[in-house]
């Protein structure tokens, strides 16, 4: 299988023409993610083992699974629900790939939390969970309820995708060999999820100055959510404060190709 280089790297460079072609297809995604899927039932190689990792270490990691999983439970039950609003048959096949992804990462993260020594894992997501996420969760699902298709993309397949791609990346470089390669095969998803929100809108807002007024008012309310989960990321996995702002300007670079100012 060889996936296009643009789409792997940089999913907002394709052209509509190739987006459509290639992306809102349940072959794409089927090509797309049996690379990482096949002998892979937990998410990772069965013959990996895990290093060494002293308890503060342990606890660190298991908290921002729990986190992880707030993010993915949001884009499960949201993606879902968008189905009903999709403007036409290219985006509810897409998003029919999409719940298959959300409900796949949700599942090897809580099982990777099992793993770690926690006999209940959602609940303990629901005694860990950053406060921030869980609101920022709330108001994309009362965007979905309000049948509100544009903001809700939105909030999920650019500022959810774009906190989850940059984080998943960065942490990837620093885990340990299993947390690794899970990461490693979610970021392969995310990356296509993001490209589906920023083309997506990125049509449908270029001749709409009111459409990106709107949405520009949706990022201001929602981007001190995000960000805030940043900072409680940070934490849990103890990066240096002079790479903070690295890993906000990602996050931001994506919602800002967009054109939305706060």
């Amino acid at each position: 299988m060889t996936e296009p280089t643009t789409w792997a790297q940089e999913p907002h460079l394709l052209n509509e023409g190739e987006f459509l072609r290639e992306v809102h297809s349940f072959n794409f995604w089927f090509e797309a993610v049996s690379g990482y899927l096949e002998e892979r039932p937990f998410g990772y190689a069965p013959d990996l083992t895990d290093g060494p990792m002293d308890p503060v270490q342990r606890d660190r990691l298991i908290t921002t699974l729990c986190n992880y999983c707030v993010g993915e439970a949001a884009a499960l039950e949201a993606s879902s629900g968008l189905i009903r609003l999709a403007p036409n048959h290219h985006s509810r096949v897409f998003l029919a790939t999409q719940v298959v992804d959300e409900a796949r990462h949700l599942e090897v993260f809580l099982r990777r939390i099992e793993e770690l020594g926690i006999n209940d894992p959602e609940t303990e997501v629901r005694i860990r969970a950053n406060a921030g996420l869980e609101e920022f969760r709330r108001r994309l699902l009362d965007l979905v309820d309000r049948g509100d298709w544009d903001a809700a993309d939105f909030a999920q397949n650019v500022l959810l995708e774009s906190m989850e791609d940059t984080v998943f990346r960065f942490h990837a470089d620093t885990a340990d060999p299993i947390t690794k390669e899970i990461l490693n095969g979610v970021v392969a998803d995310e990356r296509r999820h993001l490209g589906f929100g920023e083309n997506d809108l990125g049509r449908r807002l270029s001749n709409d100055p009111d459409g990106q007024r709107r949405l520009s008012a949706v990022r201001s309310e929602m981007d001190p959510l995000v960000l805030g989960a940043f900072e409680g990321v940070y934490r849990d996995l103890g990066i240096r404060r002079e790479d903070h702002p690295k890993l906000g300007r990602h996050y931001l670079d994506a919602v800002e190709r967009l054109g939305l100012t706060r």
